[in-house]
């Protein structure tokens, strides 16, 4: 049957059952027969010896001692009644998993002791948002590896093209699909307890409140769209709410952090544009913007190939230019800046580069 992606179902939020509950036994039995579940996984005894080599790492373990602690969890549960089911609706899949606290008890454990277990349970009762996917989806995938924190929300307007291929981690199956639905997925697949909201009409004047606040205000905003208006409007809007805002551009390595919970007062994009306000910037023509645009990245500090390419967008260029190797560092440099800000560490407002070009001593010009 030939299908397009408006047509498919675009859900992202795995369903959890109980095998030790009759009701879903019989839901997963329906989700069978109607052909919504197609594969099942079942890895439930691997993942208990990692639990159990993770609570005791130097202890000279045998089948007995390995079945003493499968009892022990179990407490008289069946095999199957250990821990829960979840299943993925665009996957047509359900996997067997450890409960939640122990599932991140394991899933945790090699980030030992560079977060240590208070740090993750700080880290657990953050709110943080991400708006626009691309550069994004880099951003949010390398946070939820860490569990950076235990609520996201994603928002972006746009879609899967081909083009976006070059450095967003993804099939060609997906093509046509919401980024923030792509995005939503992935982190569902490697940690289905991990909550993400998705906003995938972008940021609107109609949402822009919901997205900052809503049922848990954000703890920090992390900004990498396209978008001009937005970029300015939810910086006015996050210093209005004492919410700090981190920036990465994937050029050079810059990462720009404004820590608007510190200081309330400071201007947006730290002076460089002047004193911005969202009525002034919905007024102005394309070729403003982008004048305003290289004030605030500072045109001068770019790359030579980004300040060779800039020309060329409209005329031999679609956009701007964007590599994975980039994109990928700029996820790191992200996930890290944004671990220490929401662990209380002294990240000051400011801008840096983490310039491999210039670390590496690498003219690319020679």
């Amino acid at each position: 049957m030939k299908k397009t992606n408006t047509s498919v179902n675009l859900s992202y939020q795995p369903i959890f059952f109980d095998k030790s509950n009759p009701n879903d036994i019989l839901k997963i039995s329906e989700l069978k027969e109607n052909g919504s579940i197609l594969f099942e996984f079942d890895e439930i005894e691997r993942q208990l010896k990692d639990l159990f080599i993770c609570r005791f790492p130097n202890f000279n373990a045998n089948e007995e001692h390995f079945s003493n602690f499968i009892g022990s969890i179990a407490n008289g549960k069946h095999f199957d009644e250990i821990g829960v089911w979840v299943f993925y609706p665009w996957k047509y899949s359900l996997v067997h998993l450890l409960d939640k606290q122990d599932f991140l008890e394991v899933r945790t454990n090699r980030n030992k002791q560079k977060i240590t277990e208070e740090e993750q349970q700080i880290l657990e009762s953050k709110t943080l948002g991400i708006i626009g996917l691309s550069v994004g989806q880099s951003v949010a995938l390398t946070i939820a590896l860490e569990r950076g924190c235990g609520r996201m929300k994603l928002a972006d307007y746009d879609t899967l093209d081909l083009s976006n291929l070059n450095r967003l981690r993804t099939g060609v199956f997906n093509i046509g699909v919401s980024k923030v639905i792509l995005a939503a997925r992935e982190i569902a697949e490697i940690d289905p307890y991990m909550e993400v909201e998705v906003f995938p009409e972008g940021i609107t004047d109609d949402n822009m409140n919901n997205f900052l606040q809503g049922d848990h205000k954000l703890n920090l905003l992390i900004e990498v769209c396209d978008n001009f208006e937005v970029k300015v409007e939810s910086r006015i809007k996050a210093r209005e709410l004492n919410i700090p805002v981190i920036m990465e551009t994937n050029d050079r390595g810059m990462l720009d952090v404004e820590r608007f919970d510190l200081n309330p007062t400071m201007p947006i994009f730290h002076g460089l544009a002047g004193d911005l306000n969202i009525k002034d910037v919905k007024s102005l023509d394309s070729i403003s913007r982008m004048g305003l645009l290289m004030k605030i990245v500072n045109a001068k500090d770019l790359s030579e190939r980004m300040k060779n390419s800039l020309p060329e967008i409209g005329k031999s260029l679609k956009s701007w230019p964007q590599l994975a190797s980039e994109v990928v560092l700029g996820g790191g440099i992200t996930a890290w800046a944004s671990r220490k800000l929401l662990l209380g560490y002294p990240l000051n407002s400011g801008r840096v580069y983490v310039d491999i070009e210039k670390i590496m001593n690498i003219n690319v010009n020679d």
